[in-house]
């Protein structure tokens, strides 16, 4: 996992194949509720997950219509195919995920 600001996140975006931006904040609980399962995800899938916080990139947000946090958004090919707000459980995220062919 690795944290993007600004232009970077744009540029993960476009150069990967697929990629989990993680919209955060560090006063926001939930948020830290699905951090761990994240990088479990990270570390059983090598999903390429990068870590967004909404508080430094508020242009980013609302490009994408950010409304509430946590919100995961999920690219492909530079498109956003999927979009997840709020705290899910591990075995939510991992079906959402399925359904991309991101992870078995």
């Amino acid at each position: 996992m690795l944290h993007a600001d600004g232009e970077e996140i744009l540029n993960e975006i476009q150069t990967s194949p697929s990629v989990l931006i993680d919209c955060w904040a560090p006063w926001c609980p939930p948020c830290r509720m699905i951090e761990p399962l994240l990088e479990e995800i990270h570390q059983e899938f090598s999903l390429k997950i990068v870590k967004v916080n909404g508080d430094n990139n508020e242009e980013f947000l609302s490009r994408f219509q950010v409304l509430g946090l946590p919100t995961l958004l999920l690219f492909q090919k530079g498109q956003l195919v999927e979009r997840i707000t709020g705290f899910q459980p591990k075995a939510m995220l991992i079906k959402s995920l399925q359904k991309y062919g991101l992870v078995e």
